[in-house]
């Protein structure tokens, strides 16, 4: 018999430790885990590091409560907002570190990883003042092709401590589906240490037998916690259940661009989940 894990957000909030390395799910505005971002707020962790490809709404939120020390990702965007409001004034005043990084070299350390290989090579970078900046971080290296001599960059695998991905259904054990865009999720997943699932269903294990297993985006020995939250991407969208709420990102982001993401935070999340 597999081990139950389904739990209720305090409880999973204690996988979470200071000074982990986390990822979430989703990009932007869409299936961001806001559910369990707001659960850390709320209980106050700290010097928290953050690494995503292309993050936006969640990442402001932990950024604007002093959650973070360090960011990785190679956007920080409110998409046709602007710059993600937080994050920008943030690194400004050097509140947080930041680390500039490309689409394509996140992907290639999430896959190295998910495949639990040292690094991932990739072409593309080479002339950008960012290899400079990654060598000097330990998180690229120029290599030699071993087989033509090409120069190529070596990223290094990407392995956070725990990933927070909301999806749309998990059984008790950890076994979930992610309907519509899977971004990079399924990788973070597999390349993380520990992962925590957010459903909108908790659904029975049968129901997710009648559907084909390869449409499985978790399985449950990869997973320490599932927890019950409907609406958990909120105002961020759940494609095909519900679109972003624009007007209330629209609000946030002017909140946040005055300093006040906190007072919007507490006002429009703090009730929402229990």
């Amino acid at each position: 018999m597999l081990p139950d894990k389904l739990m209720n957000l305090s409880d999973a909030i204690n996988i979470i430790n200071n000074d982990d390395e986390i990822t979430i799910s989703g990009i932007t505005f869409f299936r961001n885990p806001i559910s369990f971002l707001t659960a850390i707020i709320k209980s106050n962790k700290k010097r928290l590091s953050f690494v995503d490809r292309e993050p936006g709404f969640g990442l402001d939120m932990l950024v604007a409560t002093k959650s973070l020390k360090k960011v990785r990702a190679a956007m920080a965007t409110f998409e046709h907002f602007g710059l993600s409001p937080s994050v920008r004034k943030s690194v400004e005043k050097h509140e947080v570190e930041y680390l500039e990084d490309t689409c394509g070299a996140v992907v290639a350390g999430l896959r190295a990883g998910a495949q639990g290989i040292p690094f991932m090579p990739v072409r593309g970078i080479l002339g950008s003042d960012l290899i400079g900046i990654h060598e000097k971080k330990g998180t690229w290296k120029v290599i030699n092709d071993p087989f033509t001599g090409e120069e190529v960059i070596a990223v290094k695998a990407i392995e956070p401590d725990v990933a927070i991905i909301h999806l749309h259904m998990a059984d008790r054990y950890g076994n979930a589906v992610i309907l519509g865009p899977r971004y990079e999720d399924e990788l973070k997943i597999k390349a993380a240490k520990r992962v925590i699932l957010t459903a909108e269903k908790i659904v029975n294990e049968e129901d997710l037998r009648k559907r084909n297993l390869e449409l499985l985006s978790a399985n449950s020995y990869r997973v320490e916690a599932v927890v019950s939250s409907p609406n958990g991407a909120w105002p961020t969208g759940m494609y095909p259940y519900y679109r972003p709420q624009y007007k209330a990102i629209k609000e946030y982001y002017y909140y946040a661009k005055n300093g006040n993401a906190l007072e919007w935070i507490e006002t429009n999340l703090y009730k929402r989940w229990s």
